[in-house]
C-alpha cells in the first residue's frame, strides 16, 4: 500500500510552492515539460546536475547529492559549503526516495548526463508521481555550451550562462586549432587508471573518459571490434601492458603513489618516462567524478600535457581563473599549489625516491 506520508508531503509541497505551470520547454531528450515561470529551488538528480546548478545559479540548489568532504570545502564558495545532503535519484549509489525529494520542496528536478530511454522513463515516472517538472539535459562534452544556455534560460540567468558558454567555446576552438595538424596516429596513447589498483577504466566514447579524446588523446581502452560498448569496465594488468600507453592519467592518490614502485607496471612506457599524472579532485574531479562542468579545467590541463608546444599556458593562472569564474572561489597560492602539485608527472630519475 502506498506510503501515506508521501501523499501528505506532496499535498503540502503543492500548496507551499504553487506549481502552476508558466511555460513549456523541450529538454535534451525531446520531452516537452511544463515548468513554473519562476524557479527558485532545484533538486539535482545526481552530482553532475548539482555542479551544473552550482556554477550557474548556486542559490537555487536545494542541496548536494553527496555532502562535500572536508578537504573539498575550501574550494567551494562559503555560502554553499553546508547545504544539506539530499541524495541522488540517478547513477551509481542512487539513494533518494520520493519522500526525500519532496522534503526539499523543489520547483524543478534537473538531471545532467545521459538522456537514454532509461533516464527518460525515470524522469517521466518521477514527474508523474510527484507532480514536479523533471528535465533531462545532455551532459556530453560537445553539448556543454548548449546545456549552459538552455539551463541558464530556464533559470533566468542568461548573462551568466553566456559568459560560461563562451569560455568553453573558446577552449574548444583553441584545442581544435592545436590539433588540426596532428594526425591521429601521432596523438598520445592514453590510459585512464581509476581506483587504487588502476584497473578500472572507461571505454572509448564513454562519458567518464571522453575527455581523453576531446583533449586530442587516443584512449587505449578501445574494444577495437566495432563494438558499441561504453561505460566503466575492469581491465587487467596484462591488457594495460599489451596496450602500452605512453600517458596514464589517474585521480586516485594511492595508485599514483604506488605505480612508480610496482613491478607489474614498471615496463609500461608511461611509467618509464614519468608520464603518469594525478588529477586534482577538489572540489570536483578534473577528469570525471562526476562528468560535469568540472571537466572543463581538466580538458585544458590534459591538452597542455598532450601538446605543450601548441597549448602553451600557465596552469596556475588558468586554474585560478577557472575557479573564480566557475566556482566563485579566489584561490590563494597555497591552495593552488595543493591542487596542481602532482599534475606535472614525475621525472624518470625521481621514480624510485
Amino acid at each position: 500500500m502506498p506510503d501515506m506520508r508521501v501523499f501528505l508531503l506532496l499535498a503540502l509541497t503543492c500548496c507551499a510552492t504553487g506549481w502552476a505551470a508558466g511555460r513549456t520547454v523541450t529538454d535534451s531528450a525531446g520531452r516537452e515539460v511544463e515548468i513554473p515561470q519562476s524557479i527558485m529551488r532545484v533538486y539535482a538528480a545526481g552530482p553532475p546536475a548539482s555542479i551544473l546548478l552550482y556554477v550557474l545559479a548556486p542559490d537555487r540548489l536545494t542541496g548536494w547529492p553527496r555532502a562535500p568532504h572536508p578537504y573539498e570545502l575550501p574550494f567551494l564558495a562559503e555560502p554553499y559549503r553546508d547545504l544539506p545532503e539530499t541524495g541522488r535519484l540517478t547513477g551509481r549509489g542512487d539513494n533518494a526516495n520520493l519522500e526525500r525529494v519532496l522534503r526539499t520542496r523543489p520547483d524543478l528536478i534537473l538531471d545532467f548526463g545521459s538522456v537514454r530511454d532509461t533516464y527518460a522513463s525515470l524522469a517521466d515516472a518521477v514527474q508523474a508521481q510527484t507532480g514536479i517538472p523533471y528535465l533531462l539535459i545532455d551532459g556530453r562534452f560537445e553539448n556543454t555550451p548548449a546545456a549552459l544556455r538552455l539551463v541558464g534560460g530556464i533559470l533566468g540567468v542568461e548573462p551568466r550562462a553566456e559568459a560560461l558558454a563562451r569560455y568553453v567555446e573558446t577552449l574548444f576552438g583553441e584545442l581544435d586549432a592545436a590539433l588540426v595538424e596532428t594526425p591521429l596516429e601521432k596523438r598520445r596513447r592514453v590510459y585512464l587508471a581509476r581506483g587504487p589498483d588502476g584497473l578500472e577504466t572507461g571505454l572509448k566514447g564513454s562519458i567518464n573518459s571522453e575527455i581523453i579524446e576531446r583533449a586530442g588523446g587516443r584512449n587505449v581502452a578501445d574494444p577495437g571490434d566495432g563494438s558499441t560498448r561504453r561505460g566503466l569496465v575492469r581491465s587487467s594488468i596484462e591488457n594495460v601492458i599489451l596496450a602500452d600507453p605512453d600517458t596514464i592519467v589517474t585521480w586516485d592518490p594511492y595508485f599514483y603513489a604506488s605505480v612508480w614502485h610496482d613491478p607489474l607496471w614498471a615496463g609500461i612506457s608511461a611509467v618509464q618516462n614519468g608520464r603518469v599524472y594525478l588529477s586534482p579532485t577538489a572540489p570536483f574531479g578534473w577528469i570525471d567524478r562526476p562528468p560535469s562542468l568540472n571537466r572543463v579545467i581538466g580538458l585544458k590541463w590534459l591538452a597542455g600535457l598532450f601538446y605543450p608546444d601548441r597549448m602553451n599556458f600557465d596552469l596556475r593562472v588558468e586554474t585560478h581563473r577557472f575557479y573564480k569564474l566557475f566556482y566563485g572561489v579566489d584561490l590563494d597560492d597555497p591552495q593552488l599549489e595543493q591542487l596542481i602539485q602532482w599534475t606535472r608527472g614525475r621525472p624518470p630519475d625521481r621514480q624510485h625516491d
